[in-house]
C-alpha cells in the first residue's frame, strides 16, 4: 500500500462515515489518498473531516474555487493507482453503469484506466431491486471489482443486505488485490547500497562520496513493485520509505561480503549498487595514531570483489546487476566490467554527465544488458532513475 496512489469517493449515504476510517487506513498505510465527495456526500460528513484525515484538500466540483480554477478530472483518472467508490448508493451505481457523469467522481470514473472498486451502501429492497442487480452484473462485466454489502442492521431499521461492508474488510481486500498484481510478487531482492568505511585507525577511515541514494531509491522501488527487498547498507543517513525493506547495516567492505554471501543464495535479483572500497589498509591501529608519530606510511591491499565473488556463485535464471561509475571509456569499461564479473545487467553512470554521480539529487544512466544493447537515459530525480531500472528488470524478466 505504501506510495500507491488511491482516489476515495464518497456519495450521498449516511454509510459515509465509515469512509473516514477507511481514508485513515490507507493515509496510515502509505498510501497517497485524494478524495471526491458528490454533492450529496457533504449532507452527510464534512469535506473538512475527510481533508483532515487524507491530508490533501477534497475534491468536489469542477470549479473548485472562486477563481474558476479547474479541476481536472482526466488527469485524477490516470493519476491514480486504484479508484474505491464507498460507499455507492443505488444512484451513483446506476449512473456508472449508464456513464451519466453529472459530477466530478463520476467524470473521473470515466476517464480513469485504473483498477475500480465500489462498496455498495443501501437499504434492502434497493439493494434486492431488479435494477440494481442489474446494474452490477454489468459493472462486474465491465471489470469492476465488487465488495459486496454485507447481511446487518440497517438505517431504515430493517435488517438484511444493503449494509456497506466495514472499513477494515475494505481495506483488506484492496492491500491484497495490490499486492497480488504487483510485478515482482514472489520475486526475493538483494540490494546493496552506499559507501564502505575502511579503518586506518578508531578515529579515521578510507571511505568516498556515496551517500547511498541511488540504492535506498532501488530498494523502495522494488518493494513498491511487489518484491521482498534485503538492503545492505553502508554508512549513510538515507532511509527507506517503504516499511517492509529490511535493512542490514554494515560498514566495511569484508562486512558487506559476508552479508551479501550471506542473502544471495536465496535471492532471484541482485542489484549490488554500493560503492564498495577497493582497498583497505593492510594494518589498522588499535590507538589512534598520533602526530608526534611522525607522518604514517599505510600500505594498502585489495579488498575481495563482491561482484566477482556474487557472479562466480550466481544460480541458474538468478538476475545479477552491478553498477558502473565511470570517468573516461564509460562504455568499454563497463561492457567490460559486464562480462568479466559475470553480470546480466549494468548500470553506467559517468562523473563526465552534469548531474550524475556522488551527492547529487539526479543521476544519468545508461543500461548495458549482457546480449550487448545499451539503453541511455536522460537526467532525472534518482526516485525517477530508480523506476526506470526496476522497469528495465520487470520487462526482462517478462521476456524471459
Amino acid at each position: 500500500m505504501q506510495g500507491k496512489k488511491i482516489i476515495v469517493g464518497i456519495t450521498g449515504s449516511i454509510a459515509a462515515y465509515k469512509s473516514a476510517l477507511l481514508v485513515r487506513l490507507l493515509v496510515k498505510a502509505g498510501a497517497e489518498v485524494k478524495v471526491i465527495m458528490t454533492p450529496a456526500a457533504k449532507d452527510f460528513i464534512t469535506p473538512l473531516t475527510m481533508s483532515v484525515l487524507s491530508k490533501d484538500d477534497v475534491l468536489s466540483d469542477t470549479f473548485e474555487d472562486k477563481s474558476g480554477r479547474w479541476t481536472n478530472h482526466v488527469e485524477l483518472g490516470l493519476w491514480a493507482d486504484l479508484i474505491i467508490v464507498a460507499p455507492a448508493t443505488a444512484n451513483t451505481v446506476g449512473k456508472m453503469a449508464t456513464g451519466i457523469c453529472d459530477n466530478l467522481l463520476l467524470m473521473t470514473y470515466l476517464s480513469a484506466r485504473c483498477p475500480v472498486f465500489i462498496a455498495p451502501a443501501m437499504d434492502l429492497d434497493m439493494w434486492k431491486h431488479a435494477s440494481t442487480q442489474e446494474n452490477i452484473k454489468l459493472l462486474q462485466g465491465r471489470g469492476i471489482h465488487l465488495l459486496a454489502p454485507a447481511d446487518g442492521e440497517l438505517a431504515s431499521g430493517l435488517s438484511g443486505e444493503g449494509r456497506m461492508e466495514e472499513p477494515e474488510a475494505i481495506y483488506k481486500s484492496l492491500s491484497e488485490f495490490l499486492n497480488e498484481s504487483l510485478p515482482l510478487k514472489g520475486i526475493k531482492a538483494l540490494v546493496s547500497a552506499g559507501p564502505t568505511y575502511e579503518a586506518i585507525d578508531p578515529v579515521r577511515f578510507i571511505g568516498n562520496r556515496s551517500t547511498g541514494t541511488m540504492g535506498f531509491k532501488i530498494a523502495d522501488e522494488l518493494s513498491r513493485q511487489g518484491a521482498k527487498v534485503t538492503l545492505v547498507a553502508g554508512p549513510s543517513s538515507a532511509t527507506s520509505v517503504q516499511k517492509a525493506v529490511t535493512r542490514i547495516n554494515v560498514e566495511s567492505a569484508s562486512e558487506m561480503l559476508d552479508a551479501c554471501l550471506k542473502f544471495a543464495p536465496d535471492s532471484d535479483l541482485i542489484i549490488m549498487s554500493a560503492a564498495v572500497a577497493d582497498y583497505r589498509p593492510e594494518n589498522i591501529s588499535e590507538t589512534k595514531i598520533k602526530k608526534g608519530d611522525g607522518i604514517p606510511q599505510i600500505p594498502l591491499t585489495a579488498t575481495k570483489d563482491i561482484l566477482t565473488e556474487l557472479g562466480s556463485k550466481k544460480k541458474p535464471g538468478q538476475i545479477l546487476v552491478g553498477f558502473a561509475l565511470e570517468t573516461n571509456n564509460e562504455l568499454d569499461n563497463a561492457k567490460a566490467k559486464l562480462k568479466n564479473k559475470n553480470l546480466d545487467l549494468i548500470v553506467l553512470n559517468s562523473l563526465q554527465d552534469e548531474g550524475a554521480g556522488f551527492g547529487t539529487d539526479t543521476n544519468k544512466i545508461s543500461i548495458i544488458d549482457k546480449d550487448g544493447s545499451v539503453t541511455p537515459y536522460a537526467t532525472k530525480p534518482k526516485k525517477e532513475v530508480a523506476e526506470d531500472i526496476v522497469a528495465f528488470i520487470i520487462s526482462r524478466i517478462n521476456k524471459s
